[in-house]
């Protein structure tokens, strides 16, 4: 079976959902965020203190 290219790693709320996934290839950290999941879905890159992306280093994903 090919591997995922996008894996979620944390999920909160039932309602208004926020999820991080990381990519796969790259390992950069994606937050998504929805309220009610009705009014729209927004995707962004999760940034450390210094404004780079944060990357989960491909041996820490399982």
């Amino acid at each position: 079976m090919a591997k995922e290219r996008f894996v979620e790693i944390y999920n909160q709320g039932i309602v208004n959902v926020a999820k991080v996934i990381v990519d796969t290839e790259t390992g950069v950290n994606y937050l998504m965020a929805s309220h009610n999941k009705a009014n729209g879905t927004g995707l962004t890159v999760l940034v450390d203190q210094e404004g780079k992306p944060v990357v989960t280093p491909p041996g820490k994903l399982q």
